[in-house]
């Protein structure tokens, strides 16, 4: 059959829509597949072939190969659209099962009704077209910044028009807390994904990601933009409060100025973007505990102790200063940890020196007696920043040999001391943890019920002394207790020690 209207409805909707003309053909061809099928009252299977030069085309009623189903006598399950494979066989032996046997039949008329069904099926073709443009096109902007105007609002979440018929989405968690966003205002967000949905494609925009913050400096500062200036980390508690840390490429360039603007003007044009947010413009180092310091500001920080196995970094501040470090709800500290990549704990400097006097004060003392060294030589110890006898039983002897008075003999008897006193201990360890009986001092400590007794005796924690030496993360892990409990009962084990200490001072 030919027909010039189809060339014709290809070309037009091919030039119009500006899509391939061989989706306006398949296209078509569903139409007239679809009107074929309507005709007959069983549900059989066509194919329609339209000739793309002439128009012509022709219909063809199709079968599909399938093995006899056992479960209906060996026959087929849809008889008006499947077929034996060893019938098949008899025409095509080299036919298999998912292959099609097909007949040509009578094709219906280019009609109004099958015109109308091709132009539904070419407009969902030309959706779908289209949608894989917008998802291809945006898809490379992943990690970008993108600005609409705000289209509608739903229960908090934005949709955002991006012009060209696109549109952005912006879920309510991805928005600034509080912010005041109305029909018509033009607002920037971060790109976060792109997916293809069923009504569209959608793009994943955000304004709380800290890359929002960054795009915004690199849009506001120039060096930033060119290169001079590195960004080399942000966080943010959106909407309040964020912190960005800066690098210089040029020694002459001060990075913090250079954002901050003339009288704060960059820094102010980024937080007006963001719903007023205060940021702070931190220099970066690479030295980790100075780099924490600069973020900690405004506060000051008197020491910093380091805990590379647990990434984590002890800060004190003076006592005046500490709600400063903290900030409101802890937003000052968090913000700093996020910004660093550091677990950063505030204390109090006279609580925490405190502290290092007490931990001092008992590795002397463990020194004396497991060492078998005087008081200077355990001072010295204690000085250069060696707390337990572990460390000195394998810290490298090169490093003890830099000790000022420290020669070969010394180093070697230190280490040959601490390591067999760790076996000592460790033997010591295994028969009580055999026994797992407590000790009657453990057992008869103030704050201290049966039942926790032998608890921690399965521990290892057989008596007092044992239990002075815990910290209060190593006394959580094993029992119910809260942290406060934990705390009184190690410090009440400790007391002995101080009374040794301070009646040694009084004898002497």
């Amino acid at each position: 059959m030919a027909n010039k209207e189809i060339l014709l409805v290809a070309d037009v909707f091919a030039n119009e829509k500006e899509i391939d003309k061989e989706i306006v053909f398949q296209a078509i061809e569903s139409a007239l597949e679809a009107a074929t099928v309507k005709r007959h009252e069983n549900r059989i299977k066509v194919r329609v072939a339209i000739n793309r030069a002439t128009g012509n085309y022709a219909t063809y009623r199709r079968w599909e190969v399938v093995d006899a189903n056992d479960e209906i006598d060996g026959d087929v399950e849809f008889p008006e659209s499947q077929v034996l494979l060893e019938v098949a066989q008899l025409d095509n032996p080299d036919i298999e099962v998912g292959d099609f046997v097909e007949e040509e039949i009578e094709s219906v008329a280019f009609c109004r009704i099958a015109a109308q069904t091709a132009k539904q099926v070419i407009i969902q073709k030309v959706r779908e077209a289209e949608r894989r443009k917008v998802v291809e096109a945006y898809k490379e902007k992943i990690g970008e910044l993108v600005t609409g105007v705000v289209k509608r609002l739903e229960k908090g979440s934005v949709y955002l028009d991006l012009g060209g018929n696109i549109e952005a989405y912006i879920p309510r968690e991805e928005m600034i807390p509080k912010e005041a966003v109305r029909m018509g205002d033009r607002i920037r967000g971060y790109l976060k994904d792109v997916r293809s949905e069923p009504r569209g494609p959608q793009l994943f925009v955000s304004r709380t990601a800290p890359e929002l913050l960054i795009s915004l400096f690199r849009l506001e500062v120039p060096e930033v933009g060119e290169g001079v200036v590195d960004i080399k980390a942000a966080a943010r508690d959106p909407g309040s409060r964020a912190k960005i840390a800066v690098k210089s490429n040029d020694p002459r360039l001060d990075p913090v100025g250079a954002c901050v603007g003339m009288r704060g003007s960059r820094v102010q044009a980024v937080s007006n973007e963001l719903s007023g947010e205060r940021v702070d413009i931190v220099l970066w180092n690479e030295n980790e505990a100075q780099f924490v310091i600069n973020a900690m500001a405004p506060a000051e920080i008197e020491s910093i102790v380091v805990d590379e196995d647990n990434h984590s970094m002890d800060v004190a501040v003076a006592t005046d200063s500490l709600s400063q470090a903290i900030g409101r709800g802890g937003q000052n500290v968090r913000l700093a940890s996020e910004l660093t990549g550091w677990e950063l704990n505030v204390l109090d400097a006279a609580a925490a020196d405190k502290d290092h006097d007490e931990v001092s004060a008992k590795a002397k003392q463990e020194f004396i007696e497991k060492l078998d060294v005087d008081d200077e030589i355990a001072e010295i110890l204690v000085e250069v920043g060696l707390n337990n006898i572990e460390e000195i039983a394998y810290i490298p002897v090169d490093e003890l040999l830099e000790i000022e008075g420290f020669d070969e003999e010394l180093v070697e008897a230190l280490r040959s001391r601490a390591k067999d006193a760790l076996l000592i201990s460790a033997i010591a360890s295994e028969e009580r943890i055999e026994t797992s009986q407590p000790a009657q001092d453990l057992l008869e400590m103030e704050g201290m019920d049966e039942e926790l007794a032998h608890e921690m005796a399965a521990k290892g924690i057989i008596c007092m002394d044992d239990l002075a030496e815990q910290s209060i993360d190593d006394i959580l892990e094993f029992t119910g207790m809260n942290e406060e409990k934990a705390a009184k009962l190690i410090m009440k084990a400790r007391e002995p020690w101080f009374a040794d200490k301070q009646g040694e001072q009084a004898g002497g």
